[in-house]
């Protein structure tokens, strides 16, 4: 029986890895995603833990079918990369990722609004730690960054909480209906759209988890995105503006990555395109698109977390994480090779592999759903993520040349846990109702149809015949990526897109308001001769190419105002 949520083990966990020597301590965090994994198999859905706090009640632990799916995921996925960090993680790392981990294990569990921003906000303070110690001179830049966005992030999260519980009158959480949406409501989904990653404010995610530790990058890519994923499964299903939303995902992330040249960054970008179609399915809203977001989600953290550790063990071997300085290195390291291949080819949808029992689902409920124009979308999504995971990075990495770089042995944790993740890809994929039993509602739905294997074949095969006539053109460079992020980290383009133009403005507005006091301090002194020297005989006169405010700035100005006052005032 579960006495206290699992946040409250972990973080007990955090507190044994201080006392105890790093040797030892390693291996604490992937016991405690065991032992969580085991709690939360064992524990009836009907256990409640509650506590009051300011007359209200707070609910630190509830579990229903939804929750106990990411709660699994959230412990195994903890358990395969703690065991991955074993000879990687200091003892500041390891204590940053038990925080992360139970934060968003509380975000889980939460049945209150107070209790999931608590959890929250613990995630972004232990995960910018696993950023800021990343090996990359930049590490620590893009770790503020991230840090800054997040706190933004909350900052709307916790405006939307206080005016949802004004309205509502609970601190409880429940689902939010889409026929009446609020400014709270929206707040609150703008502050989930940032750790979810939607763009344009997805661009914290490239820019920080390719800089991260090798190890770090693997929790950051399993949990940040995914908790966001859960939490709008929470308050959000069958919100239809989360359907563009998640299509917009789903296709930018693919371009981008197909653009890139460091490793991690193609499957950062990877990361918004997936999340993509679980947020189109939070948006559909039907049992099956529900069901298919929570599965995607499940084998999402799986094959990602192993395509991270892949990538990671290149980048160990070979200290090179940029495509433009790799290749030839299929036979030095065709163990790597092949466990990245696994984790890409599920993330392609291959039959087989687990990624082709989840997003198949989404896609199956648009056709359910007769949308086949989101159909389309996610079917074109799928075609890019083939092309860059699945042809592009290995081709470049591991055979486009000969072998110039020196490798040196992997450690047999990275190489276990690695072995653990592509098991449970492949088992998925063979055994899918493993996941459909445990999915919130029940699955009538078969993947291994002769027309779906048939299908997904045919498009991965054509995909593979267009990269191999496109080959002799495609050249990698050198190339460093700014996605929306200009804005905030060149200082010109943001000067001259908001500072001039504001300062420009107030100068105006400046003149207007100087001209007009001029014009009513005349008027005071002596009202006669002002309309003497106004007359219609001397406004005949008036010099065009005076320095001066047109009047219809003025007018335009006033107009503007008093428009959005009204605005303001009518909401």
């Amino acid at each position: 029986m579960i006495n206290l949520p699992p946040v409250a083990y972990l973080l007990l966990a955090a507190l044994i890895v201080i006392i105890l020597p790093r040797r030892l301590a390693s291996f604490v965090t992937p016991l405690a995603g065991i032992g969580i994994l085991l709690l939360l198999t064992q524990a009836p859905l009907s256990l409640n833990i509650s506590t009051d706090f300011l007359g209200h009640k707070l609910i630190l632990f509830q579990m229903d079918q939804l929750s106990r799916v990411f709660g699994v995921i959230f412990a195994l996925i903890t358990a395969i990369a703690g065991l991955y960090a074993l000879d990687q993680f200091s003892k500041g790392e390891q204590i940053a990722a038990l925080i992360y981990a139970a934060g968003a294990l509380g975000v889980t569990f939460a049945g209150d609004y107070i209790s999931l921003y608590t959890c929250w906000e613990l995630m972004a303070l232990s995960s910018f730690y696993l950023v800021a110690v990343g090996p990359k001179k930049t590490s620590r830049q893009a770790a503020f960054r991230y840090f800054f966005v997040h706190l933004a992030g909350g900052v709307l999260l916790l405006g939307g909480i206080l005016l949802e519980i004004q309205h509502s009158g609970t601190w409880l959480l429940n689902s939010l209906p889409a026929n009446a949406p609020t400014m709270g409501r929206y707040l609150i989904l703008a502050g989930i759209g940032v750790n979810v990653a939607m763009v344009p404010l997805h661009s914290w995610l490239p820019d920080a988890y390719p800089k991260a530790g090798l190890a770090g990058a693997v929790f950051l890519s399993a949990l940040t995105t995914k908790t966001a994923v859960y939490t709008l499964l929470r308050l959000f299903p069958a919100w239809e503006i989360l359907i563009p939303l998640g299509l917009v995902m789903a296709l930018y992330g693919v371009i981008f990555a197909f653009l890139a040249d460091d490793i991690r960054l193609v499957l950062a970008y990877h990361i918004v395109s997936q999340v993509g179609f679980m947020v189109t399915g939070v948006g559909m809203g039907t049992e099956m698109a529900l069901n298919g977001a929570v599965a995607h989600a499940f084998c999402h953290i799986l094959y990602k977390a192993l395509l991270f550790m892949a990538t990671g063990a290149l980048i160990w071997c070979t200290g090179c994480s940029r495509l433009s300085q790799l290749g030839g290195l299929a036979k030095a390291l065709p163990f790597v090779l092949a466990l990245y291949l696994i984790g890409a080819v599920s993330i392609s949808g291959l039959p087989g592999f687990n990624g082709f029992i989840s997003k198949s689902m989404i896609i199956y409920a648009a056709e359910l759903d007769h949308r086949p124009w989101i159909t389309t979308l996610l079917y074109a999504a799928s075609v890019g993520t083939f092309l860059s995971v699945g042809l592009k990075l290995p081709y470049f990495a591991w055979f486009h040349k000969k072998h110039s770089v020196k490798t040196k042995p992997l450690p047999y944790s990275m190489t276990m846990g690695m072995v653990l993740a592509a098991a449970l890809c492949v088992l998925l994929g063979v055994y899918p109702q493993l996941l459909y039993k445990a999915l919130p509602f029940p699955v009538e739905y078969e993947p291994y149809t002769a027309s779906h294997i048939m299908h997904s074949f045919w498009m991965l095969g054509a995909v593979c015949l267009g990269f191999w006539l496109y080959l002799p053109k495609l050249k990698m460079k050198a190339t460093d990526i700014l996605d929306t992020d200009q804005v905030y980290r060149r200082p010109e383009l943001y000067q001259n897109t908001f500072i001039k133009p504001l300062g420009r403005a107030f100068g105006y507005c400046e003149q207007a308001v100087l001209k007009i006091a001029r014009t009513l301090s005349t008027l005071a002194r002596n009202p006669g001769q002002f309309l003497r020297k106004n007359s219609l005989q001397d406004i005949r006169t008036f010099d065009p190419d005076a320095q001066r405010l047109p009047l219809a700035w003025t007018v335009s100005a006033l107009l503007a105002c008093f428009l959005l006052i009204t605005l303001f005032l009518y909401w």
